[in-house]
């Protein structure tokens, strides 16, 4: 099964069955495309007696510790194919991941994106405020994860502004102006969970309080990139939309979960507060003990699957974070599929999303 098949699948239309048939039969594919184009990935699965042929569902299909793209240069295309290089957050002094992406896998990452955030926001492209500063776009060639958010999500807008300069102050007149031109429509606002809280958030109450508002009662805000500093603040994703609504009237908020190892598979957090997989991909949770899988409702260790990585070997992946299905085809929301939470990072992992690397100096 080639890729164009899936992606003209609606991204939460398949029931558990039909989805693990597709996985398996794509994942299978994969597996086959790597062993026979990248090196190291042969050597790995050889050393432990994997013969794909055997297999029977994607379950089967060994996972690669998330770790290994900081230690490794894994890549199933030549170099001279490669037209991008992604790597990912790391606090001061961590190594990164570097992921190789040749032309097909970056366009196969940009379509699965507009796939699946549709869903939650509407086929039309919006103006966008971006919850950043623009020296985050720095070397196209080369984007960072919290870079990679950004430019990804910029495809759902029209018009975009930077809410913050590169002081990582709230531009008080550039946001007054976009709000004026575009009152009355729709707008998206992107930008990674903590950097939202203590730049824009705080900054709004603190203008709410000298007698400055803004009306952000139309947009919709998709946010991601770790909760690790907020909750040791006792902020809640309850008290996160709580606040946001009593400051500028924002209701429609949606976090994601991501990494820049599957870029385009995102898991986006639906209306009842559950992190959906889309056709694209999937997670299965392990227990730490045999790495068996977990019953739903078992917390364990998250890996994900994917089906767009084609120039490297990053289809199957255990990560470092512990999460727990919490239901399968039957969310309230009515979208199709596993959903999930994430209840944080593994004990002793480091911290690697957006927003928590880049609250590490807080």
């Amino acid at each position: 099964m080639t890729f164009e098949d899936i992606i003209s699948i609606s991204p939460y239309s398949l029931d558990r069955e039909d989805k693990e048939s597709l996985l398996t039969s794509r994942l299978k594919e994969l597996t086959k495309l790597h062993m026979d184009s990248c090196h190291e990935y042969r050597r790995m699965m050889d050393a432990v007696g994997f013969d794909v042929e055997h297999v029977k569902s994607y379950k089967d299909i060994p996972f690669l510790p998330v770790r290994l793209f900081k230690e490794l240069d894994l890549k199933s295309v030549s170099q001279e194919d490669v037209v991008k290089t992604m790597t990912s957050s790391g606090t001061t002094g961590q190594a990164v991941s570097k992921i190789y992406l040749d032309r097909n896998t970056s366009a196969n990452q940009q379509k699965t994106m507009v796939k699946i955030v549709s869903e939650f926001t509407g086929a039309g492209r919006m103006p966008m405020i971006i919850i950043d500063c623009p020296s985050v776009i720095k070397n196209r060639a080369m984007f960072s994860a919290r870079g990679a958010g950004i430019l990804g999500f910029s495809m759902f807008g029209t018009k975009k502004v930077y809410a913050l300069d590169d002081d990582m102050k709230l531009d008080v007149e550039g946001l007054k102006e976009f709000l004026e031109k575009y009152q009355g429509q729709k707008i998206l606002l992107f930008g990674f969970t903590f950097m939202i809280w203590q730049h824009f958030y705080k900054e709004l109450v603190r203008l709410k309080d000298a007698g400055v508002t803004f009306d952000l009662s139309d947009g919709i805000l998709i946010h991601g990139g770790g909760w690790k500093k907020l909750i040791s603040e006792a902020v809640s994703r309850d008290e996160f939309h709580a606040r946001l609504k009593e400051v500028c009237g924002l209701e429609h908020i949606h976090d994601y979960y991501g990494m820049v190892e599957q870029t385009g598979c995102i898991y986006m957090e639906c209306e009842c507060g559950h992190l959906h997989a889309s056709v694209f991909s999937d997670v299965i949770i392990r227990r730490a003990i045999d790495f068996k899988e977990c019953e739903i409702g078992e917390p364990g260790i998250i890996q994900v699957v994917s089906t767009i990585p084609e120039s490297y070997p990053g289809h199957s992946l255990l990560t470092e974070d512990e999460g727990v299905i919490l239901g399968v085809d039957d969310c309230p929301c009515g979208r199709k599929g596993k959903y999930f939470k994430i209840n944080g990072r593994l004990k002793n992992a480091e911290i690697r999303g957006c927003s928590d690397t880049y609250a590490a100096k807080f």
